[in-house]
């Protein structure tokens, strides 16, 4: 892992320690933190974030700092649902928990978990 990795996985942990049944796996070119065997997030080598979200929130959450519609590594588009955000956009920790909350709210919705 890339210390951007490294640093940016340890700050997710600390903001999700309070999660049942977290772990990471390898995907998507980063390094995937699943919560009740779902990925949330996924830290990426340069310390940007894909994550997972309601489809029927990813037009208005595109909207956000450093936002973008995420791509597969063959440029194709990977479809509602998926965002990326900049490794910048998340640099301090209100930003990057508000990203962890909209995507452990998808999750609890797809797993039926509460909170």
């Amino acid at each position: 892992m890339t210390p951007e990795q490294t640093s940016l996985i340890a700050r997710i942990h600390a903001l999700i320690a309070d999660e049942p049944v977290v772990r990471e796996v390898s995907m998507f070119g980063g390094r995937a933190v699943m919560v009740n065997e779902k990925m949330i997030v996924s830290a990426g080598k340069t310390g940007d974030l894909l994550v997972r979200v309601d489809a029927d929130r990813h037009d208005e959450l595109l909207e956000k700092p450093g936002a973008r519609q995420a791509e597969m590594g063959t440029g194709r588009e990977m479809g509602p649902g998926w965002i990326l955000v900049s490794a910048e956009a998340i640099a301090d920790d209100k930003a990057l928990a508000s990203w962890l909350e909209t995507a452990m709210d998808f999750n609890r919705a797809v797993t039926g978990t509460q909170n």
